[in-house]
């Protein structure tokens, strides 16, 4: 068993680690803490850390210093009966002259799938002098899960899938201003690339009817190994037409009452309390978020109904049942997606008068931003509408700018409550990245 370990880790050592395309993530390591990354599947977690691997490697540590493990190896079933113990043994076992001497770089892949793992960690990183990345997300246990298993002993870091940033890169594009004539142009060309495609990394460069078919392949995924069999849902059917429900009204608002209600006439026999919980799981492995509405009183925010938003615009389009979707519900999950990737809290906000603007964002306790989200401003009934609401919004927050996000207008309007900034939705995903500061680390206490 020693001697299959050694060849797995021997074998591992003479493989080129993959690249891709450079991730625009900053995850920083710190001394004493696993390094976890989190995200939905195939948003390229694996991917990310061989390119981390390979920028150790560049940094200056030696391969045989930087060890990676995939756990769903078949030939490493023995593991679940004789402990993770091993790993090490085995390593230390080629070389015993590391031990205690130069840190080595232990990235685990899909760990969970090994029982008592989480101690194996701990005890790895309280007796060696090493570093521990750990990605997961499989059925057996999510990445958040991961992350709270290792709770205090671990850093938790995200991964979404590609930004229009990070595709841009993929084309060789820069995405830095000032644009000359002909590189906007080609920008412009390839948000509308993104706009069909989405971030999912699989799928750049595919067809129309590959891309949808791999998306729903994401999908089923999803619903039936991190929902289904995950949690032992006793009635799959239930959960199915409740994503479907959801994925059909991304951009909208829900609330559990009128969820309930829905899956009742379609005859499915289940406690309310199940549909919280099965949007919980959703959101548990990165496939769906809700936003909250924006109040002082938690409970107040609790209780009024909440937007549903998924984690790739283009995978609602693939997964919808409906003939047509709403393009501006596509819009606002798209710059929803963009906002969360870059971080801070986002809620939606109502005014006084109950008018909404579609996002408002903390990004720390002094920095809050106003963002309405429009197709188009064309129709003067529309662009007095959205514009009412964003302005009646910035005098109650005390902010002197908010930003209108559209397919392609632009301009700049002086309002009693300050300057509304009407762009392009590919010039503030460029913006949004430029904007943020370096990624944020997850909380590290979460709620089990």
């Amino acid at each position: 068993m020693i001697d299959v370990l050694k060849e797995i880790l021997l074998d591992g050592l003479e493989r080129q680690p993959f690249s891709g395309v450079n991730r625009r993530a900053d995850f920083t390591a710190l001394p004493g803490k696993a390094t976890v990354c989190m995200g939905v599947r195939r948003s390229g977690k694996s991917t990310f850390m061989h390119q981390w691997m390979a920028r150790l490697e560049a940094e200056g540590v030696a391969r045989e210093n930087i060890v990676w493990i995939n756990f769903v190896d078949d030939r490493l079933h023995f593991l679940e009966t004789r402990g993770l113990g091993l790993v090490a043994e085995a390593y230390y076992s080629l070389y015993p002259g590391k031990k205690g001497s130069e840190t080595v770089h232990f990235f685990f892949d899909e760990i969970q799938a090994i029982p008592q793992w989480e101690s194996f960690v701990d005890r790895l990183m309280r007796t060696e002098k090493c570093e521990v990345y750990i990605t997961g997300s499989s059925a057996r246990m999510l990445s958040k899960e991961i992350a709270t298993q290792m709770r205090g002993r671990s850093l938790s870091w995200e991964l979404f899938p590609f930004s229009f940033a990070e595709c841009l890169d993929a084309k060789g594009v820069g995405s830095k201003p000032p644009y000359s004539g002909r590189n906007r142009l080609i920008v412009q060309s390839l948000f509308e690339d993104y706009w069909r495609s989405g971030g999912f990394p699989e799928v750049q460069n595919l067809s129309d009817a590959m891309r949808t078919k791999v998306h729903q392949e994401y999908f089923q995924t999803i619903l039936y190994r991190d929902l289904v069999e995950r949690h032992d849902i006793s009635h799959p059917k239930a959960i199915k037409d409740l994503a479907h429900h959801l994925i059909d009204n991304a951009g909208s608002l829900y609330s559990i009452n009128s969820l309930f209600g829905s899956l009742k006439a379609q005859g499915h026999k289940l406690q309310k309390a199940h549909v919280g919980q099965y949007i919980d799981w959703m959101e548990d492995c990165y496939f769906l978020f809700s936003v909250r509405l924006f109040d002082a009183s938690l409970n107040r925010s609790n209780a009024n109904p909440k937007k549903i938003f998924c984690v790739d615009h283009a995978m609602v389009r693939s997964i919808s049942s409906g003939i047509l979707t709403n393009s501006g519900h596509l819009l606002e999950n798209m710059v929803f997606a963009s906002m969360r990737r870059e971080g801070g809290e986002i809620f939606y906000y109502r005014t006084k008068s109950g008018k909404d603007v579609d996002f408002i964002r903390l990004r720390d306790r002094s920095r809050r931003e106003l963002v309405q989200v429009c197709e188009t401003l064309a129709d003067p009934r529309t662009r007095k509408r959205e514009l009412a609401a964003l302005v009646e919004a910035m005098t109650e927050c005390g902010l002197s700018e908010g930003v209108i996000v559209t397919r392609s207008e632009s301009e700049t309007l002086e309002t009693p409550a300050g300057a509304v900034r009407v762009v392009p939705a590919w010039t503030f995903l460029l913006e949004e990245r430029r904007a943020s500061r370096d990624t944020k680390i997850v909380e590290l206490f979460m709620n089990p």
